[in-house]
């Protein structure tokens, strides 16, 4: 849930600029994608061996907010800055290498990681994290390239969904999952575009066995989500059609139906807004209010496997909560899930709710077992 909401804004100086820029320039300011094409892949310089027999593995997802940990970033949690240092970020992504190599994941979904960003020093964080844990190869979809966002200073953007395994990967494909509608042309060229990764991981006398790793949009006030869930549940139903296997998970940006709290405005605020009052426009803080989609993650539950059934959840939902907008807060809300069309060990679902200094959401993993 990490991106620039009100302060992502444009004026027509900056616009004049902008033009210019395009003008003269060969590559787009701001890179669009077709609707499949393509994922990057990674491999690490020195492969580790990996066990020959495995009758379950580890699956876990994160969204790592860019290495940026519960710094004050001024696009989320009323923040003011920024561009990180090198070191704030380094600092930053090695408790998260800590973390995965304490966890010990075989296959890891992680969602908002940069590959070439100001905001992040310009540390490829991909081939970084390849480097300080004992994964392989990992495989990139863009969730958001753009050379120049001319606001506030943040210059070049690379951020990625990205998926880390153990075995070799292949047919990794970045899906497009439509953009937001409720923005004008200008912010929306240079906003972030949602997508999901799709790829086969190769794990020996496995066939056909995907992870699929999604980001959906974190503040559309539209129906986006909707059609981004959509778009999710119709590749977890082309793999099924191709006789294959998933897990698929992410950051959904939307809470699990049934959650007792839908509304979270005045939790959210920063100083100076005012929500939910005669006169406010808008009435709701942008990524606030979960109300209106609350059903909207129904047929993912009713068609899949969820690491975390609801009925679980529903006993105590504060154990599964995954994400806040306060640096110093606790975790208030489930917005991470992960998902499979085959079968979970029963209860081995894992919400890493001490992780509160790497992100602002906590990591949740579960046990997979391989089909045979």
């Amino acid at each position: 849930m990490t991106h620039l909401v009100k302060k992502f804004q444009f004026f027509l100086p900056v616009l004049a600029i902008t033009v210019l820029a395009l003008a003269i320039s060969c590559e787009p300011l701001s890179t669009g994608f077709d609707d499949t094409e393509p994922a990057q892949y990674y491999q690490a310089k020195n492969i580790k061996a990996v066990p020959d027999t495995f009758k379950v593995i580890k699956v876990m997802t994160w969204n790592i907010r860019f290495g940026a940990g519960r710094l004050a970033w001024f696009g989320d949690a009323c923040g003011e800055r920024v561009i990180f240092t090198e070191d704030e970020i380094l600092s930053v992504l090695q408790l998260i290498a800590e973390k995965i190599n304490k966890v010990k994941p075989d296959v890891l979904l992680l969602q908002e990681v940069d590959l070439d960003s100001k905001r992040s020093a310009y540390i490829n964080q991909v081939q970084w994290i390849l480097e300080h844990t004992y994964f392989n190869y990992a495989s990139s979809g863009f969730q958001w390239k753009t050379q120049f966002i001319p606001s506030d200073g943040l210059g070049r953007i690379e951020e990625t969904n990205s998926t880390f395994s153990r075995w070799p990967i292949s047919n990794a494909q970045r899906i497009e999952l439509g953009l937001r509608k409720d923005q004008d042309d200008l912010t929306r060229y240079f906003y972030e575009r949602c997508c999901l990764m799709s790829c086969q991981i190769n794990i020996p006398g496995v066939e056909n066995f995907y992870a699929v790793n999604i980001h959906a949009s974190a503040f559309a006030t539209d129906d986006t989500r909707q059609r981004q869930i959509i778009r999710f549940q119709n590749e977890l139903k082309r793999i099924d059609d191709l006789g294959g296997w998933f897990v698929a998970g992410g950051d959904l940006n939307m809470i699990p139906p049934g959650s007792d709290t839908m509304d979270y405005c005045l939790v959210d605020k920063c100083p100076g807004e005012s929500f939910h009052q005669p006169g406010d426009i808008p009435m709701h803080k942008e990524g606030s209010d979960y109300e209106p989609a609350i059903h909207w993650l129904d047929t993912l539950y009713t068609r899949y496997q969820p690491a975390v059934p609801l009925d679980v959840y529903h006993r105590s939902q504060y154990k599964y909560f995954t994400h806040t907008t306060r640096g110093t807060h606790f975790w208030d809300r489930t917005l991470d899930y992960l998902f499979t069309s085959y079968h979970w060990v029963e209860n081995s679902a894992v919400t890493y709710q001490e992780a509160k200094r790497e992100s602002d959401h906590a990591p949740v993993s579960a046990l997979f077992i391989l089909p045979r």
